[in-house]
């Protein structure tokens, strides 16, 4: 389709409209309460916009220790404005993700547009980005991948835009960069694919000023990588290392100064453990592409998907392969590139033990939309009646896919999003000072971070009277209690001497009578509630 520029401008505003209403719509509703990663961006961020320091008090860190895995930095300062700006609440940890991923839609356009040279191109992959299921409930909720994949979008686009100005190469390597600090799948994917552009490049004709850039960009990005490096090799952060396949297992231990060092693992036989094999890899790689994570049931995590839904529609798979015939057989320089990219997307996801993990190889929703664009624009070329059915039946799939997310979603996946513990600190949290101890089940895991973020405690109250549970050998510590709140499993054996208010998982239920329950959506049981004095 040839489209006039005050036509494509009002259709791209309509899918931006499409975008904005369906990611704001009931946000600080559903999901219906924020999970542990979402409660410690918004307090990490709360706690920067207050004082200037995360909540284990370091100045303005580039790592956020949290829990001990050390959160990036991008989403997590980009959350301190919005806080400052709305307050500590779900809408203000949610926006930026709802922003970064507007920038994703825009970017797909941009770069589908710039690979084609068809504007009509850009259109019908921006629509498939807004309406992707695997895109859906990243773009609002926050999680950090979205800031990761606007980033390296931007560097991609920057890098086909060298041919304009040199300096463009600069940007595109310092966007990589920031798509590296915004989430770790980036830290595997952006090196990866500024080599290949770079390589690609230099097959060209190089003048002297790109050679120039080329390796100015190269010094910038080395200099980038420093303080990964260190976080990778002599922090807690390593931990999160250990579900990698592909290299001896190595823990890191620390002796008794506490200095950390790296111990390669050996089993019963004294030999070195390995994570896995080449196999594993590969068959962890292939099930990304797999008709049952596609087209059926999608990511078994409700937090990544819904039930009954793959990542991508049925017809998607059409205009891919159409798209990916396109490619094959168009002269356009980088034409090829979204399928090297989309091939590259699961790669973070392969090379861990959970697989497959739609959050990790989310970089390959923008690039399936940008094939099937290509795919559409050429099938539909000239022919706006059949593009209107199919815009109409896309709009249809999408309808369904967010009436079930807007009714049923919340009570299908509340436990999955720790919704026991809002209820627990709004509920109760009144009442915490009328006890000497308040108890609360580390069942759905680390619920003091859930009793900050709604409590609003004070960051400075909190590191006043915090109490840490001992390091482990990983380096990793958790908060054990601060004030009259503690945070463990629930053993009558262990509870403290006094007047308690306790939470018990349905696994730790007391043989005392109950004062309240607390439930899930779903009807199911998040927590008992007891109020007695401990002799």
């Amino acid at each position: 389709m040839n489209l006039k520029s005050d036509k494509v401008k009002l259709l791209l505003l309509a899918i931006i409209l499409l975008f904005l209403v369906t990611r704001f719509y009931k946000i600080s509703e559903i999901p219906p309460s924020l999970y542990w990663d979402e409660a410690s961006i918004g307090y990490n961020a709360y706690a920067i916009s207050q004082t200037g320091k995360d909540e284990w008090g370091k100045f303005l860190p580039v790592h956020f220790r949290a829990f001990g895995e050390f959160k990036l930095p991008v989403y997590i300062y980009a959350t301190s404005v919005s806080v400052k700006l709305f307050g500590l609440n779900e809408f203000a940890v949610r926006l930026p993700a709802v922003l970064f991923s507007l920038g994703v839609v825009i970017l797909t356009f941009l770069l589908t547009w710039k690979l084609a040279a068809s504007k009509s191109a850009g259109l019908w992959s921006s629509f498939f980005i807004t309406i992707s299921p695997w895109f859906f409930i990243f773009s609002r909720t926050g999680y950090e991948a979205t800031a990761g994949m606007m980033f390296f979008l931007l560097g991609v686009y920057f890098f086909l835009m060298l041919e304009k100005k040199n300096f463009f190469l600069v940007l595109a390597t310092l966007s990589f960069i920031i798509s590296m600090y915004s989430y770790n799948s980036f830290r595997i994917i952006s090196p990866l694919v500024l080599i290949i552009l770079l390589a690609l490049q230099l097959k060209k004709r190089i003048t002297k000023k790109i050679l120039i850039m080329i390796i100015c960009s190269l010094i910038i990005f080395v200099i980038s990588l420093v303080p990964i490096i260190r976080l990778s090799l002599f922090d807690a952060g390593f931990a999160r290392t250990q579900g990698f396949r592909l290299f001896p297992a190595i823990q890191q231990v620390y002796d008794l100064s506490g200095k950390p060092h790296l111990q390669i693992v050996y089993d019963r036989s004294g030999n070195v453990s390995w994570g896995d094999n080449m196999i594993s890899v590969a068959k962890n790689y292939l099930v990304h592409f797999s008709p049952n994570f596609l087209l059926v049931n999608g990511d078994s995590n409700p937090r990544s998907q819904q039930p009954r839904f793959g990542e991508i529609f049925f017809l998607d798979i059409l205009l891919v392969i159409v798209g990916l015939i396109f490619i094959k057989s168009s002269r356009k320089n980088w034409i090829f590139l979204p399928a090297i990219i989309l091939f590259l997307a699961p790669l973070p996801a392969a090379l861990f033990k959970e697989s497959p993990h739609a959050l990790r190889s989310l970089l390959a929703a923008p690039f399936i939309a940008v094939i099937a664009g290509l795919g559409a624009n050429y099938l539909f070329a000239n022919k706006s009646r059949f593009s209107l059915i199919f815009i109409v039946v896309y709009l249809f799939l999408f309808a369904n896919y967010f009436r079930e997310f807007i009714f049923n979603y919340s009570a299908f996946s509340s436990a999955d999003w720790q919704y026991g513990y809002k209820e627990i600190f709004l509920n109760y949290g009144q009442k915490f000072n009328n006890f000497d101890h308040v108890v609360v089940s580390d069942y759905l895991a680390q619920p003091y971070i859930f009793s900050l973020y709604y409590l609003k405690i004070s960051p400075e109250e909190f590191r006043r009277s915090v109490k840490y549970n001992s390091v482990d050998r990983w380096g990793f510590s958790t908060v054990s209690g601060f004030n009259n709140l503690g945070f463990a499993q629930v053993d009558t054996k262990k509870l403290p001497k006094g007047n308690l208010l306790v939470f018990a998982s349905p696994k730790e239920k007391l043989e005392i009578k109950e004062k309240g329950v607390i439930k899930n959506l779903d009807g199911s049981m998040a927590f008992f509630v007891y109020e007695y004095e401990n002799e």
